[in-house]
């Protein structure tokens, strides 16, 4: 019996837009006008709508950020001569790096290799939370805090928001990881598993921009 199809109704056609578009930016479109038993795709879509209204909030962050670093002169507060670049560098290259290993750990599972992806997959925790840790041990050496004018208060905001949303990425990977260890839990589709990937991939994204605005851009 073949599946139902919604008739598509909007103005976007987003089946001729899917058809455009690499193999691997296809999954975050539902197919055609949205097949009935499509429910990856479209789960896909409107998780990529979520990161997208997300990634507004951090964009806006970035704009004020900017804007703020513009026009305050000195932008440094007595006593501060600046970041430290060194170590956050070497997070930086472990946080970005975890973003391929957990793109080898969805295609591992792909694949039906259980294994492999948990143990990928447990890399992928365990790089994350070195970053976490990375992060908060500079904090404890850091020499001004958040009330040390909108220097420290940015600094503080903007990396205190990204790593809230890299602990939030760690804890849904631990629960991808727990839901793995359940007999066939993913024989019938694997979203959660897709989702989390996806916003891996997006905190990685930010953090380089935020690490090129906050150590890269200094005075």
């Amino acid at each position: 019996m073949e599946s139902p199809i919604h008739i598509d109704e909007s103005p976007i056609r987003l089946d001729r837009l899917r058809q455009r578009l690499p193999k691997w930016l296809q999954r975050f479109l539902p197919s055609g006008g949205g097949q009935a038993d499509d429910e990856h795709g479209k789960a896909m879509f409107g998780f990529t709508v979520f990161l997208l209204s997300e990634s507004v909030v951090f964009i806006s962050f970035f704009m004020t950020y900017i804007a703020l670093r513009l026009t305050t002169t000195p932008w440094l507060p007595p006593g501060v001569s600046g970041l430290e670049i060194t170590k956050p560098a070497i997070n930086t290259v472990v946080l970005v790096s975890s973003s391929f290993v957990i793109y080898f750990a969805e295609r591992a599972l792909k694949h039906r290799q259980l294994n492999k992806f948990r143990l990928l997959w447990l890399t992928t925790s365990a790089m994350g939370t070195y970053f976490l840790v990375g992060q908060a041990i500079e904090w404890s050496n850091l020499s001004f805090g958040l009330t040390t004018g909108l220097f420290g208060a940015t600094f503080y905001l903007l990396t205190g928001f990204h790593g809230l949303h890299v602990l939030i990425g760690i804890l849904l990977q631990i629960l991808m990881l727990a839901r793995s260890l359940i007999p066939g839990n993913y024989n019938s589709g694997h979203f959660g598993v897709s989702a989390t990937s996806l916003f891996w991939h997006f905190v990685d994204v930010i953090w380089l921009i935020l690490f090129s605005l906050l150590y890269l851009w200094q005075p």
